[in-house]
């Protein structure tokens, strides 16, 4: 949770002065049993795969962004409609690649806290929705995904419940990203979207396997904060490396295709 805690302060300094009392009120405010309840609810769902079932309230993607559509809602409700809510979606085909097993959409979850200053100006915070076992092709079979990455979108929710008592001069985009095991396709589908609408994105971070404090090696390490990004292109341009420090970061997984589509349109 301390790593999470970290992820909000980002945001906050973003928003307040960094001596703002609020952001200490903010940081204790974030529940460990909200994110792990959110978490089990997640990945009792069995499968969360990209493809699988969408009509099911018990199984499968479509009853996950169901869901997690509705706990938006209720923190919309608890703060005066103070949040957007809403699907956006693509359509994929075999076509698009090669970890489409079939034709389907895909389905992100927004919720949207507009800033009473700046409202065109967006902080994201993502976290991916979909799920996938050892086979990417296999849509039916159990993937829990509760490391990967149930947590981080547990930490998209929880992050609303906790940011949405405070007003900004930005706006925050609480953002359940489908498509991520599939090649990315919720990250640039939302890019695409945002292009559209005009929007000034100054921040993207994104929440993947938060908490997770075994490494492949077997070492456990609760006591690190990992950030793993891009390195700058060498090919990159003084206008390119201007945009990038104006427009947030490189990130990973479906935001770091949502971050680099982004700061391609701004700089072509």
């Amino acid at each position: 949770m301390k790593h999470f805690a970290l992820l909000l302060v980002v945001i906050s300094q973003t928003l307040y002065s960094q001596t703002d009392a609020r952001l200490y009120a903010i940081i204790d405010d974030v529940s460990s049993k909200r994110l792990e309840s959110d978490v089990r609810t997640l990945a009792n769902f069995g499968t969360r795969n990209t493809f699988s079932d969408t009509v099911s309230n018990k199984r499968g993607i479509g009853a996950a962004r169901r869901w997690i559509k509705a706990e938006f809602d209720k923190v919309s409700m608890e703060c005066n409609n103070c949040l957007d809510v809403y699907y956006q979606k693509d359509f994929v085909t075999k076509k698009d690649g090669d970890r489409i097993p079939k034709d389907a959409w895909i389905v992100n979850v927004a919720a949207v806290q507009k800033g009473t200053k700046y409202p065109n100006r967006y902080i994201i915070m993502t976290g991916d929705i979909d799920s996938r076992n050892s086979d990417t092709m296999d849509f039916t079979n159990d993937a829990p995904g509760a490391n990967d990455n149930a947590t981080g979108m547990a930490g998209a929710i929880e992050a609303a419940r906790v940011l949405s008592k405070y007003q900004f001069e930005n706006s925050i985009i609480y953002l359940g990203l489908s498509g991520e095991e599939q090649g990315l396709f919720g990250g640039k589908g939302f890019a695409e979207f945002a292009k559209k609408n005009n929007w000034e994105i100054i921040g993207v971070l994104n929440n993947d396997m938060i908490g997770n404090i075994e490494g492949v090696d077997g070492v456990i390490d609760n006591r690190t904060f990992r950030i793993f990004s891009e390195p700058t292109p060498v090919t990159e341009t003084e206008k390119e490396r201007r945009a990038r420090r104006s427009y947030g970061g490189e990130v990973d997984g479906n935001s770091r295709q949502l971050a680099r589509y982004i700061l391609k349109q701004t700089t072509t």
